[in-house]
């Protein structure tokens, strides 16, 4: 991606416009996943754009028509706003759900709605959907060698592993009752992400997640 545009002045000590990605997920764990995942898959970011977050919780999976295209008009509204108030171009939006469902045709229709809606309503920036299947958490059992690096006592069991991990059902659950001690918060998801790109573990998956790949679809897309 090139941000070669101005806004409010904001530029890189290399003379580049300075840019924002802006993230919009259902918490600040999921957002801070997310942004260890687009740093591993877009590095170029980490030279040309600042990621930050908004705090509005994402609820779009059940809206459809109007009901969605005013939900969606609301969160770009507040990523513009946010790159106001950076003094930066808005280069990127990324907006993450929870699916709480398999990828099947539902899966498809939903996402469609959301991606074509975020599309019509960003047309100048990029946008990604990260609409997880079943959960952020199905997504960071991709990479299971991370978890030692953040609990040494961690062990992903066999049953999880080099699977499609969008057909395991609340993967949150099955890392609470799996890993062992101490059990798996919420909260230690974004370090499992950390601990993954520092060890160069992203971007290769073990297992697949079709809801993972979309993603990073949307993201390596972005020229």
């Amino acid at each position: 991606m090139t941000p070669g545009r101005r806004q409010n002045g904001g530029r890189t000590t290399k003379g580049q416009a300075r840019g924002v990605v802006v993230l919009a997920g259902e918490d600040q764990n999921d957002c801070r996943i997310l942004a260890e995942l687009i740093r591993a898959h877009r590095p170029d970011l980490n030279e040309t754009a600042k990621l930050v977050r908004i705090n509005d919780p994402v609820r779009l999976r059940r809206k459809s028509g109007p009901e969605l295209a005013a939900a969606v008009r609301t969160l770009a509204g507040k990523a513009r706003a946010r790159a106001l108030r950076e003094r930066a171009e808005l280069v990127g939006f990324v907006v993450h759900e929870d699916l709480d469902g398999y990828v099947d045709a539902g899966y498809d229709r939903i996402r469609k709605a959301l991606a074509d809606e975020l599309t019509r309503q960003c047309p100048h920036f990029r946008t990604a959907l990260a609409l997880a299947s079943w959960e952020s958490e199905s997504w960071l059992l991709l990479f299971p060698d991370a978890f030692p690096h953040v609990r040494p006592r961690w062990k992903v069991p066999p049953r999880l592993l080099d699977k499609d991990t969008g057909r395991i059902r609340d993967a949150k659950e099955e890392l609470k009752r799996g890993l062992g001690l101490p059990v798996f918060r919420e909260s230690d998801g974004p370090a499992v992400a950390r601990e993954a790109r520092a060890r160069r573990l992203i971007p290769s998956p073990r297992g697949s997640n079709r809801s993972y790949d979309d993603f990073v679809g949307d993201l390596t897309a972005w020229v």
